[in-house]
Parts: C-alpha cells; structure tokens; sequence
C-alpha cells in the first residue's frame, strides 16, 4: 500500500480544516453572544393588558 503516507496527509489536512472551521464558528458566536444581564432583564410590556380589556 503506497498510498497510506498520502491517505494519513490527506487525514490530517482534513482534520487542521474542521478545527479551523470550528475555531471560526466559535469566534462567530462569541462575537454575537449576547451578555446573560441582557438577556434576563425584565422589560414591561402592558400591550397585552390593553388587549383584555
């Protein structure tokens, strides 16, 4: 088998682009995260009380 030298290459090409990837995914997301003090503030909202009556 000649080709195992070329296969192993090709693996370890294919697996430093998936990590890449992922890197790229995770930057993404921590860029658009949004802070959990944010997201867990109460807002009121009385339009659907109007909407009741």
């Amino acid at each position: 088998m000649q080709n195992d030298g070329s296969t192993n290459k090709l693996e370890q090409s294919e697996a430093a682009e998936r990590e890449a990837a992922k890197q790229r995914l995770l930057a993404q997301a921590e860029s658009e995260r949004v802070p959990v003090e944010e997201t867990t503030r109460a807002v009121p909202d009385r339009r659907w009380r109007r909407e009741q009556r």
